[in-house]
């Protein structure tokens, strides 16, 4: 089956409830620096794999599948720090880290399969 929008893909659908649950989670954050940080690197998730299905090239596509994957990175870098910062709790980090795990994962699959 042949995808046809963005939204019809799951790790983009991951990357959106990521985002959601980054914004939610540090909403109450004083510390803006950290904050904007964070909630930019999980949005990019979701933006660059939506971008890069929509400029409709193998090339392109796989391109932004990567910088997709890099963001994720760097959300699961920014997790780390917010832990040993005690900005988030042991069971938000958890639950956090395997979703950006799990959206690593599909976007290592979708640059695959191109």
């Amino acid at each position: 089956m042949k995808i046809q929008r963005f939204e019809d893909i799951i790790a983009w659908q991951k990357a959106k409830d990521l985002a959601v649950s980054i914004y939610t989670e540090f909403s109450e954050s004083k510390d803006f620096g950290f904050k904007d940080q964070i909630q930019r690197s999980a949005v990019s998730i979701m933006n660059n794999i939506a971008e890069g299905f929509e400029r409709r090239t193998n090339d392109e596509f796989r391109y932004f599948l990567y910088v997709a994957k890099g963001s994720c990175g760097e959300v699961r870098s920014m997790l780390y720090l917010a832990k040993e910062l005690n900005k988030i709790t042991e069971s938000a980090f958890n639950t956090l880290m395997q979703l950006t795990l799990e959206i690593s994962k599909l976007i290592s699959g979708l640059i695959k399969t191109l």
